[in-house]
């Protein structure tokens, strides 16, 4: 094994356990899960790169600033459990979706055409798709876990195609995290919403 193949496992295995314990914390709506997010992003930036995932490595750019800005919109609250889950509307999700779909054709050509890119498409797919949920993220938006699940699955297929064993291991773990996470925030907002009434 190669020093540079070492390190590149290194940075994907540490990336891994951040990632982990950021989603563990975000379903607990603990700030510190954007600290875990930022350092996993940046590890993440280089793996990406490294394994020819051009969008996905440019998508760790936009994680690390959304990571900041997460940060500042749970802490804006001062209390961290009076930032409440939020739901969207039918016509801001088909919005959502029209605009990941354009944006994944128009740069999945971008790709295809100029790069060396490694399935442009799903790559442009799957991190177009990630900016809108990571934004939902940041808003409490309780539909943003359906929008992970979906984008995840997508992902291990990706991950897996270019020997990403370990991150491919990881979004799958992250599908049972994804639907505790729902539960959880799903059970806040019942919650919140008693307590209005």
């Amino acid at each position: 094994m190669s020093s540079n193949s070492l390190l590149l496992t290194l940075a994907e295995g540490t990336a891994v356990i951040l990632a982990v314990l950021y989603l563990l914390l975000a379903v607990r709506q603990h700030i510190l899960c954007w600290l875990c997010w930022i350092i996993s992003s940046c590890l993440y930036l280089y793996v990406m790169y490294e394994a020819g995932l051009y969008m996905e490595s440019m998508l760790q750019i936009f994680y690390i600033i959304m990571g900041f800005y997460g940060w500042s919109q749970w802490n804006s609250s001062g209390d961290q459990g009076s930032f409440q889950v939020n739901r969207w509307s039918p016509l801001n999700h088909l919005i959502a979706m029209v605009v990941i779909l354009m944006l994944t054709f128009a740069s999945g050509q971008v790709l295809e055409l100029y790069t060396e890119a490694a399935m442009p498409f799903i790559d442009a797919l799957t991190t177009w798709g990630a900016v809108v949920t990571t934004y939902m993220v940041a808003k409490k938006l309780l539909e943003n876990w359906i929008y992970w699940f979906v984008i995840d699955s997508i992902s291990i297929y990706l991950f897996v195609s270019r020997e990403l064993y370990f991150t491919a291991f990881l979004f799958l773990v992250y599908l049972f995290i994804i639907v505790i996470g729902y539960r959880s925030w799903r059970e806040i907002e019942s919650t919140a919403n008693e307590t209005t009434l």
